[in-house]
C-alpha cells in the first residue's frame, strides 16, 4: 500500500471512530425532559407524572435509543409508552402482563397501543414466572414498576420469575424495580391488603436469582409516610423505593 492509500485508510478509519463516539455520546445524553414533555402525551399521563417523577425515573433506568427493554406488569401502559419514546424507533419495548390482566387495564393499554408513540412496542401476555417469548434474549433493560408486590398474592413462583428475568438480560444489563414501601418486617404480608412490600425482602429475592444491587434512588421517598395504609387512599404521599440491579 502506497503512502497516499495508507493516508486515506487512516482518515476513513478515524472518521468512522469519531462518528461512533459521537453516536455513543448522543445515546448517553438522552433528553428525558423532552421525552416527558412530548406534546402528544395524554392529559391523564401528565397527571400521573405528578407522583411518578418520570424524568428522574427514566434517567435512573438509563433507557437509550436502540435498547431492547422488557416492561413487567405494564398495566395501562403509562411506563411502557415513556420507555418506547426513550428507546426510539430503533429500540423495542416488550410490554408484559398476565393473561388475567384486569379488563380496565387491558382496555387502557389497547387504546394507547393505537398511538404512534407505541409503534415499537410488542404486547406480551404471559405468566409472570414465564414472562418472555421463546427467542427473546440479551435484553438491555428490564423495568418492574409498582407491580412486583402484586405477584406476592398471585399464583406466581417469584423465584422462577426472577431467574427468568436474570436469564433474558445480557451480562451488564439492568433490572430497575420501583414499588410501594411496607414497614420493616412486613415482608409480603400486606401485599394484597395495602399493596406494599418490604424493600429488604424484595432485594433478598432478587439477589437470590443472581442479581447484584448497584444503585438506589430516593426521588420517590416520603419518610413522612407511616406505611400503614393502602396506597390508593394515602393520607400523605406514599413512600416508594427505587432499586437498580445488574446481571454480572
Amino acid at each position: 500500500m502506497n503512502s497516499e492509500l495508507l493516508l486515506r485508510a487512516v482518515v476513513v478509519a478515524s472518521a468512522a471512530w469519531l462518528a461512533a463516539c459521537a453516536g455513543m455520546g448522543k445515546n448517553e445524553n438522552v433528553d428525558y425532559r423532552a421525552v416527558v414533555a412530548s406534546p402528544d402525551r395524554s392529559g391523564a399521563d401528565r397527571e400521573t407524572d405528578q407522583r411518578r417523577n418520570p424524568e428522574l425515573l427514566l434517567a435512573f433506568t438509563g433507557a437509550r435509543p436502540g435498547m431492547r427493554v422488557l416492561d413487567m406488569g405494564a398495566g395501562g401502559g403509562y411506563s411502557t409508552e415513556l420507555l418506547a419514546r426513550a428507546v426510539g424507533a430503533g429500540g423495542t419495548v416488550y410490554a408484559q402482563d398476565a393473561q388475567a390482566v384486569s379488563p380496565r387495564a387491558r382496555e387502557r393499554f389497547d387504546e394507547r397501543a393505537k398511538t404512534p408513540a407505541m409503534r415499537n412496542v410488542v404486547r406480551v401476555l404471559r405468566d409472570y414466572d414465564d414472562p418472555v417469548p421463546t427467542g427473546v434474549r440479551d435484553l438491555d433493560l428490564i423495568t418492574f414498576f409498582f407491580a412486583y408486590h402484586d405477584t406476592a398474592f398471585m399464583s406466581v413462583d417469584r423465584a422462577k420469575m426472577n431467574r427468568a428475568l436474570f436469564e433474558v438480560l445480557k451480562p451488564g444489563g439492568v433490572l430497575v424495580i420501583a414499588d410501594h414501601s411496607a414497614q420493616a418486617g412486613a415482608g409480603v404480608s400486606v401485599a394484597k391488603s395495602l399493596h406494599r412490600i418490604e424493600e429488604a425482602m424484595l432485594r433478598q429475592e432478587i439477589e437470590a436469582a443472581g442479581f447484584r444491587l448497584v444503585a438506589k434512588a430516593d426521588f420517590l421517598r416520603h419518610p413522612e409516610d407511616p406505611r400503614d395504609s393502602i396506597v390508593f387512599r394515602p393520607k400523605v404521599p406514599v413512600d416508594e423505593f427505587v432499586l437498580k440491579f445488574e446481571r454480572p
